[in-house]
């Protein structure tokens, strides 16, 4: 791959000076989030092990990902107002925080709220990161640009496990957050001397602390009650109903909020246009597929054929190989036929490659299902990237960062929502181990639903993505 040119001068945005070194920043602040998805789960038997309290190991990762996925559209609004260079730098050093305090921590519980501090700057980092990099590249470099920020995640999921596992084994398992420490450091010293935004002009508009509040409460409720449903409590229990009942008030409220504020934190409005719906609606998919992808193709390659982990772990990464592959060449596709059709055929490859994994049998190589999500990742590509730069590409400066904050958290929801309804099919036909993974003889047939769920899933998108507007909205190579 070519690198995009190095230097531009944008005086609409005020941006200037080498954009190289930009897009390096915001790709090791990326790998900050990326590994710390897949870094400290290879570590978390030593981690309980020294801290004790195993039964509370999960919220290692609930905690985390709570605390990323409610606050995103809150920074997508603020970057909007303060601008992205300052929400990027928060974002960079509360995870900088955060790492620090779960390096030192004493107790299961301490790590766990420290991760809490790390969530809310992975909140920052990841839609800032595709922000600013929509801000400072032309349409036609986009997809390129994404590209490298989605190969970091491809990198990590092979990276991740074996630092992990090299540092909980060889050093210590402390060493996996002070890791984190000098990339922080180099991104936010590299973005705060080269990354220069104009100054807005004008009032600076009031921000809906009103709104901010209803909006993280029900968003917190609604994702914990998906995640620790049918884990932590059952589906069916006062907690379960209550968290349920008090999100869907919290969010109501939010709502009517919203609609009197002439400057809401989270414009609704934003969702009625379109584009935006369908990108949105799109990235809800994407985040159910990617998420039940990596938490079922494991436990199948292991649980089934019989596998290693690494071997298992291996077969996953298919996924991420082919995703920014995908995303690399979107450039050239859409700028030819429109960001509509593009993700139709994005929409397709993931629906065919689901359909492959439809052919798995309890006899089938690791090949077959590494090739299965090496196509689905092709097709995630040309879906995740277009439908973000269109939505991106369909508003100004000034609500760019909502709409990808939206897109973001649209996935996150996705996410939870995959890890519900995918859970609760695996679980209604199968036993769960003393490992926390489903075993028994029903563990083959589990997987196979699992895999028409999501073909299932794969078929509604093709409908979101035909619901964008048909292009070309100004795909020009300089816009």
């Amino acid at each position: 791959m070519t690198a995009p040119s190095s230097s531009t001068t944008d005086t609409r945005l005020g941006l200037r000076g080498d954009r190289g070194p930009i897009l390096g920043a915001l790709m090791l602040s990326t790998s900050l989030v990326a590994l710390d998805v897949t870094i400290l789960a290879t570590a978390s038997t030593t981690i309980a092990r020294e801290l004790g309290a195993f039964e509370q190991v999960p919220w290692l990762f609930s905690a985390y990902t709570l605390a990323q996925a409610v606050t995103v559209p809150l920074y997508g609004r603020l970057a909007d107002v303060f601008g992205r260079k300052r929400v990027m730098l928060l974002g960079i050093g509360l995870f900088l925080l955060g790492s620090v305090l779960c390096a030192v921590a004493w107790s299961m519980p301490a790590l766990i709220w420290f991760r809490v501090l790390q969530g809310l700057g992975a909140g920052a980092i990841l839609p800032m990161s595709m922000t600013i990099a929509s801000d400072i590249y032309t349409l036609a470099e986009r997809a390129k640009t994404q590209g490298y920020l989605a190969s970091v995640w491809a990198a990590s999921s092979v990276l991740g496990p074996t630092l992990g596992g090299v540092f909980s084994q060889f050093v210590s398992w402390r060493w996996i957050f002070w890791v984190n420490v000098p990339i922080a450091l180099v991104a936010a010293y590299a973005l705060w001397r080269r990354f220069q935004e104009k100054k807005r002009e004008g009032e600076r508009e009031p921000i809906d602390y009103l709104g901010a509040a209803l909006l993280t409460g029900g968003s917190t409720l609604l994702v914990l009650g998906l995640l620790e449903g049918g884990h932590a409590w059952g589906w069916a229990s006062p907690q379960s109903v209550g968290i349920f009942v008090a999100a869907v008030v919290l969010l109501a409220a939010f709502t009517v909020s919203a609609r009197r504020n002439a400057h809401p934190i989270f414009d609704l409005g934003l969702l009625r246009r379109r584009v935006v719906g369908a990108s949105t609606a799109a990235g809800l998919a994407v985040g159910v597929i990617t998420l039940g992808l990596s938490t079922y193709v494991p436990i199948y390659a292991q649980g089934v054929l019989g596998v290693g982990p690494l071997v298992a772990g291996f077969a996953l990464a298919s996924l991420l190989v082919g995703w920014p592959l995908a995303a690399t060449l979107s450039g050239r596709i859409y700028l030819a036929i429109g960001f509509r059709w593009t993700a139709v055929i994005g929409a397709v490859i993931v629906l065919a490659g689901a359909l492959l994994t439809l052919t798995l049998g309890t006899s089938s190589p690791v090949w077959h299902i590494s090739a299965a999500v090496f196509v689905i990742g092709l097709g995630m590509g040309l879906v995740a990237v277009p439908t973000l730069l269109a939505a991106q590409h369909s508003v100004d400066w000034g609500e760019r960062g909502a709409v990808t904050a939206t897109n973001m958290f649209a996935r996150s929801i996705g996410q939870a929502v995959g890890v519900a309804v995918l859970g609760a099919v695996v679980n209604a036909v199968t036993t769960v181990g003393a490992d926390g993974t489903p075993d028994g003889p029903g563990l083959a047939y589990a997987m196979h639903l699992v895999f028409w769920c999501v073909a299932g899933v794969a078929a509604l998108m093709i409908g979101t993505v035909l619901l964008l507007p048909r292009d070309n909205p100004r795909l020009t190579r300089s816009s």
